[in-house]
């Protein structure tokens, strides 16, 4: 069955190229701005803008510079925004015609463009010097391959799942690109299988790309895949210097890779997507490895947590330049709109997003106990914010919290709009505020406003040694390296011990648990919920860990303060069903080509 209805973006290349016509040409036809695939074989520049379009739909950054708050569906936050999309899908609206995770529309059109570029690419001349035009054809290929892989990913991770026939799904997959006589009614390939079409564009990326971007001046410092094309220190960096930095590297690349096999080697896809722990493990190892040395642990970045916190820093931070906790980033975004967003009302904001007294109950005692040990933590109900992980003070404003000079009073009998559920919109409905990646020196008032500079780590360390962690702990056990010199203990501990948990008592609670797998997986998992909490994970996470539906379902809790008393109340129920481990399909894809399978209860 042929969809002509889908073939409007095939010819629409390169939009950013504008003619102007003089008033000589008004009443004549306009020329034809659109260019077919052969004419771009001859125009550089337009064949490059197909790979832009890949860059303009990155999954990673499809907000201001890349949050989501996708926390707002899960136990870790909700929003004051009635008509959030994430509020109005985990209260009960979601179906798959109204999905707010949604990346099949949006990724696969895009996904065109990555396929021209691969095919156009091979016959462009990229430079009048032959060998620096390999050069470029080798890294807009590869470009494009990790960026399919990136693509591939996260449409996995949206719409994925198992069948009512007990196949677990992904997409259909297209390596080459569509015209108007494609055949577009095509099934969905297995996980399976795409996740071998993910590896594979993983290794073509790898074999093509640069482990980074950067200027050499040494001919004994070009790679040697290059040199054998007879590359020197000026073509190369003239093709992948700094001025390329940021882009699609073979170190990003397989960091992808590493991400797909952890969620590949999860519960909820294992059964049909023949990856094991050990592999995911390994994976993530060699990342680690090729960005921090023989002995990453030793390189953990101490300010790996609070980045957020520099702003001096990230402005002076040059183009596509990283600190050393980022992999991945994206570019710098100079503005006032997350503050103006999320800062209490007293300081001009909207206090969009409220964390839960679920996401704070995570967070230990800083002598490194869960607040449920009432034998070791010494956790005081009455006095909830004394001695606590001091990651709790970083990432969330709670009651009497100074920020930026103020008091935060968001007790019900608070006097001003800080006060929980004191004006609608605007006033915390859980009794806490957002904290972490907001600028303390942004002014919010709009007739004054001072602006930030904002950096939104798109993979960042910590992500995959968390990730190492879970999948080491599952395949070695708690102590266990397998090959890789390093184990889950030794990666909490010292994530734990840069937070600043159990530093007085050699973090005994981690020491009582280290033997035990169960409890590590516990531990592994709750560092993980406070390490990346409202960086997008959490949603994902639940899911492929197939927790049971009453944790999905488990209630969000707020924390009511009045005359100094601190209770404990509901704020909002969550109404997931037992199929909604897994996205949907779109329903209107569903319509309209019948080779295409639903998940299962969509």
């Amino acid at each position: 069955m042929k969809n002509f209805s889908k073939v409007a973006i095939l010819t629409m290349i390169a939009p950013m190229a504008i003619s102007l016509t003089s008033c000589d040409d008004a009443f004549d036809p306009a020329v034809e701005n659109h260019k077919d695939m052969e004419q771009l074989v001859d125009m550089p520049t337009w064949a490059a803008g197909l790979l832009g379009h890949a860059y303009i739909s990155n999954p990673l950054g499809q907000s201001a510079i890349g949050w989501t708050w996708s926390e707002v569906a899960t136990d870790d936050a909700v929003t004051n925004n009635v008509s959030n999309n994430y509020l109005r899908m985990a209260t009960g609206a979601w179906r798959s015609d109204n999905n707010a995770m949604d990346r099949w529309q949006y990724l696969r059109a895009s996904w065109q463009y990555i396929n021209q570029c691969i095919e156009v690419s091979e016959n462009v001349q990229w430079a009048a010097d032959p060998i620096a035009s390999e050069l470029y054809r080798m890294r807009f290929q590869g470009d494009a391959y990790g960026m399919r892989a990136l693509y591939m990913y996260h449409l996995l991770q949206a719409h994925a799942g198992w069948t009512e026939d007990g196949q677990l799904l992904g997409i259909p997959i297209l390596k080459e690109s569509e015209t108007v006589n494609s055949e577009f009614n095509l099934p969905r390939n297995t996980f399976k299988e795409c996740l071998e079409q993910l590896n594979a564009d993983v290794q073509m990326a790898v074999d093509l790309l640069p482990e980074d971007y950067g200027d050499i001046t040494t001919e004994a410092d070009v790679p040697s895949k290059y040199v054998a094309k007879g590359a020197n220190a000026e073509i190369y960096s003239r093709v992948f210097g700094d001025h390329a930095k940021n882009r699609m590297s073979a170190r990003v690349a397989k960091a992808v890779r590493a991400q797909a096999a952890l969620m590949a080697a999860s519960p909820a896809y294992s059964e049909g997507s023949g990856v094991t722990w050990e592999q995911a493990a390994n994976l993530m190892a060699g990342v680690l490895k090729d960005g921090l040395g023989s002995n990453p642990i030793a390189n953990i970045d101490p300010t790996g947590n609070v980045w957020y916190t520099d702003p001096s820093g990230l402005a002076s931070m040059k183009a596509g330049y990283n600190r050393p906790e980022f992999l991945w980033r994206s570019n710098k975004d100079e503005s006032a709109d997350m503050e103006k967003d999320q800062f209490p009302p007293t300081l001009f904001g909207s206090g969009r997003v409220n964390p839960s007294q679920n996401l704070v109950d995570a967070f230990p005692m800083a002598n490194g106990y869960p607040i449920t040990d009432a034998a070791n933590s010494g956790y005081d109900a009455q006095n909830p914010y004394a001695n606590r992980d001091p990651r709790l003070d970083l990432y969330i404003i709670h009651n009497n919290s100074t920020f930026k000079g103020s008091t935060i009073v968001t007790a019900v009998d608070g006097t001003d709009n800080n006060a929980m559920n004191k004006f609608d919109g605007q006033s915390t409905r859980t009794g806490y505020y957002l904290k972490k990646f907001l600028v303390e020196n942004v002014n919010a008032n709009p007739t004054s406003t001072t602006n930030g500079v904002h950096v939104k780590p798109w993979i960042r360390y910590t992500e995959i040694f968390l990730s190492y962690a879970e999948a080491a702990n599952e395949a070695f056990g708690p102590t266990g390296a397998g090959s890789n010199g390093f184990s889950a203990y030794d990666v909490i501990k010292a994530i734990r011990a840069r937070a600043g948990v159990g530093k007085d008592n050699g973090d005994a609670y981690l020491e009582s648990i280290k033997n035990d797998k169960d409890k590590m997986r516990e531990l592994i998992r709750n560092e993980r919920r406070l390490e990346l909490c409202f960086e997008g994970f959490r949603f994902w996470d639940l899911r492929r860990w197939k927790v049971d539906l009453s944790k999905l379902n488990e209630t969000v809790k707020g924390m009511k303060i009045e005359n100094n008393k601190y209770e404990v109340v509901d704020v909002e129920t969550r109404h997931y069903q037992d199929y909604m481990y897994y996205g949907p399909v779109p329903y209107s894809e569903i319509l309209k080509f019948s080779e295409l399978k639903q998940n299962k209860g969509w």
